[in-house]
């Protein structure tokens, strides 16, 4: 059993990843041209405005609007969160959605399942949601790869509708593998999105079922 003092240890480090990760991303956020913030990211149907407004919804939203958005919403978080996404993307400034993200860099906020760990998978998939679409060559720190991909649980995938049956994912850049089955090879950080039941872009998996989780041209 982890004693108390190891426990913590590993929770303050997951908080200084997750304050790393927001202060990166929210200067990389200031970097981006007015055309890139309009191009479509991995997120379905969201723009790069859109997940940038949709990470920051944690801090500024308190407890009980966030429940007066869910049942506006009828009790459906996906509803509740494209639209508050789409209403705070065209709100806000991309100044103001990158600042929220710098401005909140330690703040508390956790998803309402999973913990620290999920906070960092947050801020990092929708990092990835954004700069794997626009092509930018940003790689995530390993420390923070390993917290999330050491974490990828069956009732995770099932959650994000992530199918991996019969798919064994194999990271080429790190000493990772999960599942069972016909190799996916590929980025870790790109087979972290795979478990987040994202599609990539073309040309970035290996592997006999990687048509499985690569996006067509003209997919929304």
């Amino acid at each position: 059993m982890e004693n108390p003092t190891a426990r913590k240890g590993s929770s303050a480090r997951v908080r200084a990843a997750i304050a790393a990760e927001r202060r990166e991303l929210a200067d990389l956020l200031d970097t981006l041209r007015a055309d890139q913030w309009n191009e479509r990211s991995l997120c379905a149907g969201w723009r790069v405005r859109e997940v940038a407004a949709h990470m920051s919804m944690g801090f500024r939203l308190s407890l009980p609007a966030m429940l007066s958005e869910l049942l506006k919403a009828r009790g459906s978080l996906h509803r509740m969160t494209d639209r508050i996404a789409r209403k705070d993307a065209a709100a806000h400034s991309t100044t103001a959605l990158a600042a929220f993200l710098r401005d909140n860099a330690h703040h508390p906020w956790t998803p309402p399942v999973g913990g620290l760990t999920a906070a960092l998978g947050h801020d990092v998939v929708h990092g990835l949601d954004i700069t794997v679409a626009l092509g930018l060559d940003r790689r995530v720190p390993e420390d923070r790869l390993r917290v999330l991909l050491d974490d990828i649980r069956p009732s995770g995938l099932r959650f994000f509708g992530a199918d991996l049956d019969g798919v064994r994912l194999c990271a080429e850049d790190l000493d990772w593998s999960y599942g069972s089955g016909s190799p996916v090879f590929g980025a870790a950080q790109d087979l972290l999105l795979l478990a987040y039941g994202r599609r990539l872009p073309g040309g970035r998996l290996r592997g006999e079922p990687s048509g499985r989780f690569t996006r067509s041209a003209g997919e929304a």
